[in-house]
């Protein structure tokens, strides 16, 4: 569970159903100025790629419905801060599409997800067990082995198409190179999964930095040597204040 900006506690599925039952016209009409206008006017996403579809990637090994609405998903994870900028937009019309249900997952700066600790201590699975998930082979859901749920949590698209959450630069582990797990649901469909990523000389000047340098070992595994890496996912990112502010738009087929 989680709470909305009100305080009271609210849950992803009971969002998704919330915003499935008022309709995006009733969104749109309450978000104030026009939705196109307020979109363009946030300088935060000014150079943004075309309106061609984000790259999908797999959900991983580590992703379950945590079900939590928030925006602050930090919870007692020690790392840099990261405020997460994401805006949705529809890959026909190139319009935002306010209500859509945002939801991210990371390690945190030792490399382990919560709910899963044990198993990300060791890196990645050696492979995915398959799904008919969109016609793709992709990993099962994971039946998450404790109550932790810290770097998890989901947001839903403001009229402009925005979301925006506060987290950590996230930490490393064996096989991958650093990314944050995106995935987008349309109502109660899943309408693109994806992974976001940063440049390279950031993740070196962070990780130089504690609590990510104490950790034992170095990273195996670069962007260029990731096999999820696209260079339509890497993250714009800016410094602000003692973190930073990163920021991406997201296209998506909301068929």
């Amino acid at each position: 569970m989680g709470h909305d900006h009100e305080g009271r506690r609210v849950s992803r599925r009971r969002l998704i159903t919330g915003i499935s039952s008022l309709g995006l016209g009733s969104l749109i009409s309450a978000s104030g100025p026009g939705v196109r206008a307020t979109a363009l006017a946030d300088s935060r996403f000014a150079g943004a790629p075309a309106c061609a579809l984000t790259p999908s990637a797999t959900k991983g090994p580590f992703y379950f419905d945590s079900d939590l609405v928030r925006r602050d998903i930090r919870e007692d994870r020690p790392g840099v801060r990261l405020d997460l900028a994401v805006r949705v937009q529809d890959s026909r019309t190139c319009r935002p599409l306010p209500g859509a249900v945002v939801e991210i997952w990371q390690c945190d700066a030792a490399g382990l997800y919560s709910g899963a600790e044990k198993v990300s201590k060791h890196g990645v699975v050696a492979a995915p067990s398959t799904t008919a998930e969109n016609g793709k082979s992709d990993w099962t859901d994971l039946k998450p082995a404790d109550n932790k749920r810290y770097l998890r949590g989901a947001q839903a698209a403001n009229g402009a198409g925005v979301v925006e959450f506060t987290t950590i630069w996230p930490g490393w582990y064996r096989g991958r190179t650093v990314h944050i797990h995106v995935m987008v649901h349309i109502s109660d469909r899943r309408v693109l999964s994806t992974q976001l990523m940063f440049d390279d000389a950031l993740n070196a000047e962070v990780l130089s930095r504690p609590p990510y340098s104490g950790r034992e070992g170095r990273r195996d595994t670069f962007n260029q040597g990731d096999e999820d890496f696209r260079d339509g996912v890497l993250l714009k990112v800016t410094k602000q204040g003692d973190g930073y502010l990163g920021t991406v738009v997201l296209t998506a087929d909301p068929e």
